[in-house]
């Protein structure tokens, strides 16, 4: 018994000398960024709808942490980080539950412990589903939303983030590029986004041209600083390392893309506003930087500053004019998931095969082959998403509906669905 108990002490300080404890300080850091960027997200989408559903907007992203959190552990990191089968998904019987993951197990050749890199994964597997809550705020059925992210995040995202991530995934072999998620993440997230809005249909208010008032824009614009600031371990965190000769200046890098991107995107789309409607509003400076930091995120391990400033430009002007287009298109996107990260995503990954200087894995660095890469990897997020959100509603629409009853819209989400208000200043 004292000699197992010698060996097992053995073997953890043996692992414990193998981790690179700067890279893993940053990884954690990045971790709780990232899962920062939920509730930012929740006063982000609550600021703008109207204050009888601001609760649950919130909700559809404070419940995300909750049910992917834990499909993540149970099956979500197995399906996009095992070995390939068939090419589709990943499977690995000891990431079940992470049942088969010591505690002292490295990640790849990082020096970071898997866990945290399971951890890091996760919260971005949380964060997806939720940005899709936005086109279908204010009619969604709760339960509906809540089974739909569950299977969403199981049959989409996994097999996408698997595709593009794990190093037997077939995009990740071919030599696309997504350095943080602008194919998994937004483009997924973004064109699901679109396919529920019209299947679940426009709110009962909705008319074309019609502003629907958000209800707190300080709130707005407090989430949308913390997604700013959480950002930073969303892109820079995607290097997976800090100390290393090469993850290192990669972070560094990563973390001056960002920032420059969103700062460029922020100051476009207040210039288009005061040149087309003569002022600039913080609704659309949020929006515009929100719109840069989804564009730089495919791309920002592998440009320079200087083109993030581009990159953040293009998108700016990009998804401004593709939120215009829903009210000419009738479709109601309602706090413009699809417009900004879908429109914002599509740009950004493909930007990153114009500039890209730090190719990885077969890839062609910043030219026509590796655009053309980005164009098919686009097109296969787009496909894919949108077909496989299009069943997955179905089936959620025959089983429970997709929108509430036609009273509980008038009477408002908060009140019909968690019997609570957001606010009470108004009932005397």
């Amino acid at each position: 018994m004292l000699g197992s108990t010698i060996l097992q002490l053995g073997s953890v300080i043996g692992a414990a000398n193998d981790v690179d404890s700067g890279s893993t300080a940053w990884m954690l850091t990045s971790s709780a960024l990232v899962l920062l960027m939920v509730p930012g997200l929740a006063l982000f989408y609550g600021g703008m709808v109207r204050s009888r559903s601001v609760l649950t907007t919130m909700m559809h992203s404070f419940v995300a942490m909750a049910i992917i959190g834990v499909q993540w552990v149970l099956v979500g990191y197995c399906l996009a980080f095992g070995k390939t089968v068939g090419g589709f998904f990943g499977f690995d019987p000891a990431y079940i539950g992470l049942a088969g993951i010591a505690h002292t197990q490295m990640y790849a050749d990082k020096g970071v412990p898997e866990l945290v890199f399971v951890m890091f994964q996760g919260k971005f597997a949380i964060i997806t589903p939720a940005l899709i809550s936005g086109a279908i705020a204010e009619r969604m059925r709760f339960r509906s939303y809540v089974l739909f992210i569950v299977l969403w995040a199981t049959f989409i995202y996994c097999p996408l983030a698997h595709w593009v991530w794990a190093s037997d995934g077939w995009l990740f072999k071919w030599g696309v590029l997504d350095f943080a998620g602008g194919t998994v993440v937004h483009i997924s997230a973004g064109v699901s986004a679109l396919v529920l809005a019209i299947l679940v249909g426009a709110r009962r208010d909705w008319t074309r041209g019609t502003a629907m008032l958000p209800n707190n824009l300080t709130m707005t614009l407090t989430g949308v600083g913390l997604l700013w600031f959480g950002w930073f371990g969303f892109n820079a965190g995607s290097a997976v390392a800090a100390e290393s000769p090469v993850a290192g200046p990669v972070a560094g890098l990563a973390f001056a893309t960002t920032q420059t991107a969103a700062a460029s995107a922020a100051l476009v789309w207040i210039v288009i506003e005061r040149l087309r409607h003569g002022k600039a509003t913080t609704l659309g400076m949020a929006s515009g930087i929100v719109a840069g930091l989804v564009a730089i995120t495919p791309a920002a391990g592998h440009v320079l500053p200087i083109n993030a400033l581009f990159i953040g430009a293009a998108a700016s002007v990009a998804c401004f004019f593709a939120v215009q287009m829903k009210n000419k298109l009738g479709y109601d996107d309602s706090l413009d998931a699809f417009g900004v990260h879908g429109v914002g995503g599509i740009v950004g990954a493909l930007l990153t095969g114009v500039f890209a200087f730090t190719p990885v894995v077969g890839a062609l660095g910043g030219n026509f082959g590796q655009l053309g890469k980005q164009a098919v990897a686009v097109v296969v997020a787009i496909v894919f998403a949108g077909v496989g959100t299009l069943v997955i509603a179905l089936f959620v629409k025959k089983l429970f509906g997709l929108r509430v009853p036609d009273q509980h819209e008038r009477d408002g989400l908060d009140l019909a669905i968690h019997g609570e208000r957001g606010y009470h200043h108004d009932l005397g």
